[in-house]
């Protein structure tokens, strides 16, 4: 192959890299065990992409997007070369969820104003969708990282997730955009 017939897709490297600061800022969180300071993020992706694993009755619910926020209760968040994974209680009942940084939409930490926006590949997409049941998750969950510690504390009403025993919000990231 000679140099002249390469050509760069700038776009999708530059898109490639912004993933990269998603994969960064979570792989810190997961040493940490929590977001720093007053650090939060809101996540969301594409329910039916290609590897996406979230119970069947969350994509029921959600069947093209969620946004999950990590905050103070999320647990055993971890981070992989193509993908993280974390447990959310929804219903009290606690779910496993494996994301891959392909399927994520957008990606914000309100505390800063900082937030991206990644195109839909509809390559990505699965037909048909993939629920999983808990039983698909825990095979998983044999060659996961150290996971992150939980936290409790609470600081006000831009909690990540329901305590134990309440539900899980799902909340537009368009709300903490500026107008």
């Amino acid at each position: 192959m000679s140099g002249d017939e390469v050509e760069f897709d700038y776009a999708y490297l530059a898109q490639h890299a912004l993933r990269g600061v998603v994969r960064d800022v979570l792989s810190a969180t997961a040493e940490l065990g929590h977001p720093p300071g007053e650090h939060h993020f809101y996540i969301e992706f594409a329910t039916t992409a290609h590897g996406v694993q979230i119970d069947s009755s969350l994509l029921a619910q959600y069947p093209e997007r969620m946004t999950i926020v990590l905050q103070h209760q999320f647990e055993k968040l971890e981070v992989f070369q193509d993908r993280f994974a974390v447990t959310l209680h929804f219903n009290n009942v606690p779910d496993r969820l494996v994301i891959p940084f392909d399927a994520v939409t957008q990606f914000a930490d309100p505390s800063v104003n900082f937030a991206l926006q990644f195109p839909v590949d509809d390559s990505v997409h699965q037909t048909p969708p993939f629920p999983t049941s808990a039983g698909d998750v825990e095979t998983l969950d044999a060659h996961r990282h150290k996971p992150a510690a939980q936290t409790d504390d609470d600081d006000g009403p831009d909690d990540d997730g329901p305590a134990p025993g309440g539900s899980a919000d799902v909340v537009s990231i368009d709300r903490f955009r500026k107008k």
